[in-house]
């Protein structure tokens, strides 16, 4: 089959089920020029995960996983949502997408409008205090000399309020984000690596219940060939407007 006609196949199935749960990953924002972590420009194959992205590194190091995190806050700050983020938005306003889980930090998908979005690893724009509750949201990156910032309440160290490796998921995020998987009619993936557990868990526990799996991605994913029904090979960017485009053709048409 063409990629058009899968497109289409896709298509049909949304328009026809409804009750859509978004699950993205990296891949959607690598088109805003954000780097994935995994791909073959990824992350970590600069960075090791375990001197950045653990509890143990920030207890060791704070102000050098701060400069990480700020350096990628700069980063995201001068991109924008792409048009794969502006089609989840219009399936959204079509009353088709149930909840948005996203495995991103970066707050692109709010950006761009959409209103039920699922962060199952936190918004590198929030921090939170290690010892009380407070939590602070920030429009900029902190200046590199308030670093490692602390606590305007208990002066305590601030934290980025993401989920390091060896960390669970929140209890909210991921109840809120099982309760959609399992209602969906249809699940679609897009741009994960399908390799981070738990969510990775979420598209077999959708088509457990009968959804169909819709995975979008410029490579097959190691959730591909266990639970896709239909795989659309491409960038987010290019193949969702597409899709969203062939959606609202076929509920004008009814």
């Amino acid at each position: 089959m063409t990629l058009t006609s899968d497109v289409e196949r896709a298509a049909r199935l949304i328009a026809k089920r409804g009750h859509v749960a978004v699950l993205t990953g990296a891949g959607i924002s690598a088109d805003s020029g954000i780097p994935t972590f995994r791909g073959k420009d990824g992350l970590w194959r600069r960075f090791r995960a375990e001197e950045l992205a653990t509890p143990e590194a920030f207890r060791r190091n704070p102000r050098l996983v701060w400069e990480w995190y700020r350096w990628r806050m700069e980063i995201i700050a001068r991109a924008q949502p792409n048009e794969g983020h502006y089609a989840l938005v219009e399936l959204e306003k079509l009353g088709l997408v149930d909840c948005l889980i996203t495995q991103n930090v970066d707050g692109l998908h709010q950006r761009a409008g959409s209103k039920n979005v699922i962060e199952l690893h936190g918004n590198i724009w929030r921090a939170r205090c290690t010892k009380c509750s407070y939590t602070i949201v920030w429009d900029e990156p902190p200046p590199l000399e308030s670093l490692p910032p602390r606590c305007p309440r208990c002066n305590n160290l601030l934290r980025p309020d993401v989920v390091w490796f060896g960390e669970p998921i929140p209890e909210d995020a991921w109840n809120n984000a099982l309760k959609c998987a399992m209602s969906a009619r249809v699940m679609l993936v897009i741009g994960t690596s399908g390799v981070v557990y738990p969510a990775a868990l979420l598209p077999y526990i959708a088509r457990e219940r009968g959804a169909v799996v819709i995975e979008i991605n410029v490579e097959r994913s190691a959730l591909t060939d266990d639970v896709t029904d239909i795989f659309l090979r491409g960038r987010a960017s290019e193949v969702l407007p597409q899709l969203v485009r062939h959606v609202k053709n076929m509920l004008s048409a009814n």
